[in-house]
């Protein structure tokens, strides 16, 4: 590893505190390797550019205390910034370091509460070692759609996630719509009913599909019957 002392642009670090406003347009100053933003709220837009004339090695660290809805991150004359956030949410902080032989900025910490530039994990199944507060070492499946609903009268949606609509088919009868689709029908579901008319009644499968999952409520008897909590969560 090679370390430079550059005088105002190595490794001696300054940094600067600015209030932006919406619209505002940031270029870090000879010697500035930190910015803090404290905005009195939401800012719609800003862009900030990077300094001119960086040493090879150089970080800039940049962090705003409110979101910044449309965030432009450019770098000087001459340079290219690869990965760089497009959004800033509340809390966000973002690192990039400068290679000078290729004149590029690459980013080298996560934008931290912001949105991912590239939202897709490395490891599809996260385990006990990525969530420590897991015991055990079987991987985890998260939950893809789940919804909280009342199928009595007018059906309506209490809480849910990636569920749109809840359709109602006639008495006991429900189809739960997703936002975003599942890959494929072979889902597990996992579901629950408030009791309201019968002992034996309980939740039933009808139609699984990509797009929706159908479900009934019987009263124990083989008669469908309006429930009025029924909950339903999708796992994949």
């Amino acid at each position: 590893m090679v370390a430079k002392l550059d005088g105002t642009n190595g490794l001696i670090q300054q940094y600067d505190y600015q209030a932006p406003s919406t619209g505002f347009s940031y270029t870090f100053a000879a010697g500035v390797q930190v910015l803090v933003m404290q905005p009195a709220g939401t800012l719609a837009t800003g862009t900030i550019t990077m300094p001119a004339s960086p040493a090879d090695g150089m970080t800039i660290t940049f962090s705003s205390t409110q979101t910044i809805t449309a965030l432009t991150v450019q770098g000087n004359t001459g340079q290219s910034i690869t990965g760089q956030p497009t959004t800033f949410g509340a809390g966000s902080a973002a690192t990039f370091v400068y290679r000078l032989s290729n004149t590029t900025w690459y980013p080298n910490t996560a934008n931290a509460n912001g949105t991912l530039t590239n939202a897709t994990l490395v490891t599809p199944n996260i385990n006990s070692a990525q969530v420590p507060t897991i015991s055990g070492t079987a991987p985890l499946y998260m939950c893809r759609a789940w919804v909280n609903f009342n199928g009595t009268g007018t059906v309506a949606i209490r809480a849910s996630g990636n569920v749109t609509s809840i359709t109602d088919n006639g008495t006991g009868d429900y189809t739960v719509n997703f936002t975003t689709a599942m890959p494929d029908a072979n889902y597990a579901v996992s579901m629950s009913i408030f009791p309201t008319s019968a002992a034996g009644e309980r939740p039933e499968l009808t139609t699984l599909l990509a797009a929706s999952v159908r479900v009934v409520n019987d009263d124990g008897a083989n008669n469908k019957s309006d429930t009025s909590t029924f909950t339903v969560g999708i796992f994949r």
